[in-house]
């Protein structure tokens, strides 16, 4: 027998140890300093228009990195979030749980941040600071963004001489989690309650908010809520932050790649909090959320409040080519300018030709109808319900889209 193909094996094993080693070094040699430019990749980028009054701003402000219980370097988390197009990014880590404090020890909490900050420095990615409280009930995990020190959300006597994760958390949970929200609060940050329906909180998946935040939601020192973190959403949570007039927040909760839990490169997304901004700056993205301007993009659904909710609709969907092409069928296209597969049924006065009551209009593409209109008119209007778009817990958006006729 030929040893030829044996040998080819061998010598492409060598080529493919060889890129790997080459690839291993230069991760470890580039875990500092500025993130690399991501590769071109377009269809990955998470893209929503501007509004009328707003700049849609792309922000995921919940996210690990080493410095806790995360399993990458500050930096990873730049370049992902360049890669999806973000235009915001926290890295919060806990600032009670430290299971790399062995490896990793860092009595200056803010390091995450210092180094999140020096990987985007030079690129079109805004940074905020911040930090997870983590407390078990009647608290939870909470997070605190837009601050200015994270060693003063938290208290730790002696933290030098006490080595192991389980003794740090131990002696860390002995600070009232009020103190650490109070303390939150003398920094300007905003508040929001972290994955409220958690499984360890409540098995059921049902979250019950406490008199811990209730009293602090009436203070004005609990700002917003997660209804959807990493692969789950919660329409309790939603109903909670309507109740309670709470800002609507997504995230991913990254601890691993991105890649690896949402695969992107199979058309996957982050959940993300879409903040409408005066402008694409921290401190008009802070005023945006104090004034609970947000939308939640995950998977393929958006939720939020009516107010919110119907001008980035208004902006995604319009009408064009409208006009009579043979006889007195009016053809239309209906354009979708972002990224939602928008999911549309007909409430219209008017029937449609050639499609059901219900279409699809896929992200930045376009859908060509054909509609019976009867008579000839010399303008249209046609309302959908559109199904992947949510005001309240099963309470679906609605969209007139008009036009004259050519």
């Amino acid at each position: 027998m030929s040893l030829q193909p044996f040998n080819l094996q061998v010598s492409m094993f060598r080529i493919n140890l060889s890129l790997l080693v080459f690839i291993a070094v230069s991760n470890v040699s580039m875990g500092h300093g500025l993130a690399p430019q991501p590769p071109g990749d377009e269809a990955r980028k998470i893209s929503f228009p501007d509004t009328a009054e707003h700049e849609t701003l792309v922000f995921d402000p919940h996210t690990h990195s080493v410095f806790s219980d995360g399993h990458v370097w500050p930096k990873i988390r730049v370049g992902e979030a360049l890669r999806d197009g973000l235009d915001a990014l926290a890295v919060t880590e806990h600032l009670e749980y430290q299971p790399h404090i062995e490896d990793i020890p860092h009595p200056d909490r803010n390091r995450s941040f210092i180094e999140t900050a020096e990987a985007a420095k030079y690129k079109d990615l805004l940074v905020v600071a911040g930090a997870e409280i983590t407390r078990d009930l009647p608290a939870g995990h909470m997070n605190a963004i837009f601050i200015d020190d994270a060693n003063k959300l938290y208290s730790v006597p002696d933290a030098e001489s006490l080595k192991t994760t389980n003794a740090f958390r131990a002696a860390a949970n002995e600070w009232p989690s009020q103190s650490a929200v109070e303390a939150a609060n003398e920094q300007g940050a905003f508040l929001f309650w972290n994955h409220s329906w958690w499984s360890r909180d409540f098995p059921n998946g049902i979250p019950v908010i406490t008199d811990f935040h209730i009293n602090n939601i009436r203070e004005g020192l609990l700002h917003g809520i997660e209804i959807a973190n990493g692969k789950n959403y919660s329409e309790d949570a939603f109903q909670i932050a309507l109740d309670y007039d709470l800002a609507l927040i997504g995230v991913s909760d990254v601890h691993d790649l991105i890649d690896w839990d949402y695969e992107p490169h199979n058309g996957g997304h982050r959940p993300v909090t879409l903040v409408f901004s005066e402008d694409r700056t921290v401190e008009s993205m802070r005023e945006a959320l104090f004034d609970r301007r947000t939308v939640v993009w995950f998977k393929n659904w958006l939720m939020g409040r009516e107010r919110d909710l119907q001008p980035l609709l208004e902006a995604s969907l319009s009408l064009e080519d409208v006009g009579y092409r043979d006889g007195a069928i009016l053809s239309v296209t209906v354009t979708n300018e972002s990224d939602a597969d928008f999911h549309l049924r007909n409430l219209s006065a008017y029937d449609l030709h050639q499609h059901a009551a219900t279409i699809v209009v896929p992200q930045h593409s376009s859908e060509s109808l054909l509609v019976r209109t009867g008579d000839m008119v010399e303008s249209v209007s046609l309302e959908f319900e559109v199904l992947n778009a949510f005001v309240a817990p099963n309470e679906t958006a609605r969209i007139t889209l008009s036009s004259e006729v050519e």
